[in-house]
């Protein structure tokens, strides 16, 4: 079967690598519900310190540091680590469902290429700003809704996370590292000590050493298999099977695959929760993915806007090195 996604197309890639780009799809989809069960156990900023401390010990034992200067490693930490994994679980924690996280935090691709077209001065396509309008309305549909029918917090909580994954990505593009796992699992470093912190003082020494204390109890375990599950699965096996996929096939083939993420994301939910999105929620869903899909298709030169350079898909590019959508 042959067809395009946002690029070249699939007929040079075997069925093992399709089917493994699937599959990581999968794990990080699945990722969303698994985070929910540890949230109702741990505080949310002290389990992204706990999640980053678990992934930040094998890269410093085992992994060589990559050659990259120290601010941008220090601002893929600070931008992925921090600010999209606090918001995200912040958002989660209030009441973010996770069905409907999964499809908000896509926002990060829009968001990334504004910020490169604001920071990095590139210039961006007619395509690429069809694709960041169509993804901002189903967003606008979504905050809306939410706005009458639930609280709109966990929303703007979410989007505030997707800003920071794309503060990430820029700084991820920026650093160009030669191995992106490398960067991802380095930039782990850079959370913990902050997020403990932060956890301190906004969550208070009692609310965590409780859950610390009730760790080993029956009750406490499905949340500890939903953080082993982020850390184990969607971060070190997820990014060390994405990466090399990444090696034997051109970023534009393999990024696409991660628009199943959202999918497994809400249908996970479901079988996990319950969850249902009505079908507001489904419809602006489906317009968030289809505006980063529209925006990620290579540009033609004669519709661009000043030089001919696809940010969407640097987006993309840099959204793999990151531990984006987990």
């Amino acid at each position: 079967m042959s067809f395009t996604l946002a690029g070249p197309t699939l007929v040079g890639v075997p069925l093992r690598d399709r089917l493994l780009a699937c599959l990581v799809a999968v794990c990080w989809g699945v990722n969303f519900p698994a985070t929910a069960l540890a949230l109702e156990h741990f505080p949310p900023l002290f389990m992204v310190a706990l999640r980053f401390s678990l992934v930040a010990l094998p890269a410093l034992l085992f992994v060589p540091r990559p050659p990259v200067p120290v601010r941008w490693l220090i601002g893929v930490g600070l931008g992925i680590g921090l600010l999209q994994f606090a918001f995200l679980y912040l958002g989660m924690a209030a009441g973010m469902p996770s069905g409907l996280a999964s499809l908000v935090l896509q926002a990060s691709a829009p968001f990334t290429v504004l910020l490169a077209g604001v920071w990095l001065h590139e210039k961006l396509s007619a395509r690429q700003l069809a694709g960041v309008a169509v993804a901002v309305a189903g967003l606008a549909v979504i905050a809306v809704h939410r706005s009458q029918t639930a609280a709109w917090l966990p929303v703007v909580l979410t989007l505030c996370g997707a800003l920071g994954w794309a503060i990430g990505n820029v700084c991820s593009r920026q650093a160009k590292a030669p191995n992106g796992l490398h960067l991802t699992l380095w930039s782990a470093v850079v959370p913990p000590l902050p997020m403990l912190a932060l956890a301190l003082v906004v969550e208070g020494p009692d609310r965590i050493g409780r859950s610390l204390a009730d760790v080993a109890t029956a009750e406490a375990l499905p949340a500890v298999l939903g953080l082993l599950y982020v850390v184990v699965v969607a971060t070190l096996v997820g990014y060390g099977a994405w990466n090399s996929l990444l090696s034997r096939h051109p970023s534009n083939v393999v990024a696409p695959f991660s628009m199943l993420v959202p999918v497994v994301g809400v249908l996970a939910s479901w079988v996990a929760f319950g969850e249902v999105l009505d079908p507001v929620e489904l419809a602006a869903g489906a317009l968030v993915v289809a505006g980063v899909l529209i925006g990620s298709r290579p540009a033609q030169p004669a519709r661009v806007i000043g030089l001919t350079m696809s940010a969407m898909n640097s987006s993309a590019d840099s959204t793999r090195k990151s531990p984006a959508t987990t």
